[in-house]
């Protein structure tokens, strides 16, 4: 199961875009699919998801705005 919404089958699908935020998570967007450490996939339930890079996220490997109150940096 893809973490995108499913594509219809006549149209190209969407292509990923990830965008980095300042000293914040990973947006990705577009027709991608998410795997788990075993392979397996996650269904985020939407077409857009915001990924941890803080390591402070109650909700990884998604991102819960932990990075704010570790006041996370990025290099």
């Amino acid at each position: 199961m893809s973490g995108a919404p499913r594509e219809d089958p006549g149209r190209e699908p969407e292509p990923v875009t990830i965008t980095v935020c300042p000293d914040g998570p990973l947006l990705v967007r577009g027709s991608y699919e998410l795997l788990d450490g075993e392979d397996r996939p996650l269904d985020p339930g939407r077409a857009t998801v915001a990924l941890c890079r803080c390591g402070a996220s109650a909700i990884k490997p998604f991102c819960d705005g932990s990075h704010k109150r570790a006041r996370f940096r990025a290099r």
